[in-house]
């Protein structure tokens, strides 16, 4: 029997074909879910809403039945504690600042990549592998590099951007070299009833969509009104308060203007809502914290790179800087839309990730 590996599966079809072609490599696998969301968490049930989340009741069933067809042992790990901690607490922190979050990247990096990593090694396994579309190289340096899924549509190694060297080399990715057509055709061919399962898209902790509902009752917090403002200060009306606006937004203000008016900025401080015309949100400069790079230990000079603003950007030319221990400057070559604070931005070299960070301002 070869290495033992455990598979991360979320009782979609993407980690059910990764463990599928695992066991036909001759792994040694196991299956685990992760549960991380308690009902007392979420919200009353809406009966007549269909939302698609990951890491539900019926998620674990479908990993579980998927793993007894493929004769894997399967485990459910309580983390709910941590995924409280980590992801739902950051979510809620990241609002009050006047910034968008992107749970799913705190979920990766903080519980998938670290807690379930860690776990994994506890109980003897030599590797963990996600259904993740992206692929994992070792370059003839011993480097780890990340770098983009053959698929461009699907290619997720934006939100893989903070994987470390250490998690690097104990991950297996077995989708990278896949089309998603094919995925669902091998899920077919092996008579998974989640062949044909729809991907999650919901927020998983926010199944009905309304983050400031959630950011209420996490906080037991009320966020009053304040000035909707232009970009000299001029008062427009009131907001409901900041937690339900974002960069970029242009609906939902509740004001009426003689031409389109767009959120250009959140300022916690001082309880405002900067509005500004379409041109108001471009900008050519980004500051970005939290810098994770996995091409490289440290950016010694000035870097040609292509990066990502969001998930589904194309990627635009920029000049990256390091500025300090874990700080970048970007400056891109034309004015980006909505650079939104507390998003990821992530860095190319080609195929390859140099690196990512949080968007600063």
């Amino acid at each position: 029997m070869g290495e033992r590996v455990l598979v991360a599966m979320s009782g979609g079809v993407d980690s059910s074909v990764a463990a599928l072609l695992l066991r036909q490599a001759g792994f040694d696998c196991l299956g685990a879910t992760m549960r991380l969301v308690d009902n007392a968490d979420l919200p009353p049930l809406d009966p007549h809403r269909e939302s698609r989340t990951c890491c539900s009741l019926e998620d674990a069933e479908d990993a579980r039945a998927v793993a007894y067809r493929l004769g894997m042992p399967f485990y459910v790990f309580n983390f709910v504690e941590g995924f409280r901690r980590q992801v739902m607490d950051r979510f809620t922190a990241a609002y009050q600042r006047g910034e968008t979050p992107n749970p799913c990247i705190d979920c990766n990096r903080f519980m998938k990549f670290d807690r379930l990593l860690r776990r994994a090694l506890e109980i003897g396994c030599d590797r963990m592998a996600t259904g993740h579309y992206a692929r994992v190289e070792q370059a003839p340096s011993g480097r780890w590099l990340l770098k983009k899924a053959l698929d461009p549509d699907k290619d997720q190694s934006y939100v893989l951007y903070a994987l470390t060297q250490f998690q690097l080399s104990h991950l297996l990715l077995p989708l990278g070299g896949l089309h998603k057509a094919q995925v669902r055709a091998l899920a077919a061919e092996n008579g998974f009833g989640n062949a044909q399962k729809p991907d999650s898209q919901d927020i998983c902790f926010v199944p009905d969509g309304d983050y400031a509902g959630f950011i209420r009752r996490r906080t037991g917090q009320e966020f009053p009104p304040g000035d909707f403002v232009g970009p000299q200060g001029q008062v427009y009306g009131q907001h409901r308060g900041i937690i339900h606006y974002t960069v970029g937004q242009r609906k939902g203000l509740g004001l009426s203007f003689p031409q389109p008016m767009y959120v250009c900025r959140v300022d916690p401080a001082r309880n405002r809502v900067v509005l500004g015309r379409q041109e108001d949100l471009f900008s050519r400069t980004l500051h970005a914290r939290d810098l994770n790079l996995i091409a490289c230990d440290e950016l010694t000079a000035p870097l040609r790179v292509r990066a990502k603003i969001r998930y589904r950007q194309p990627e635009q030319p920029a000049l990256a800087q390091q500025v300090g221990p874990d700080e970048l400057l970007l400056t891109f070559d034309g004015p980006q839309r909505a650079v939104t604070p507390g998003q990821a931005v992530v860095l190319y070299d080609g195929d390859t990730v140099v690196g990512g960070g949080t968007i600063a301002g």
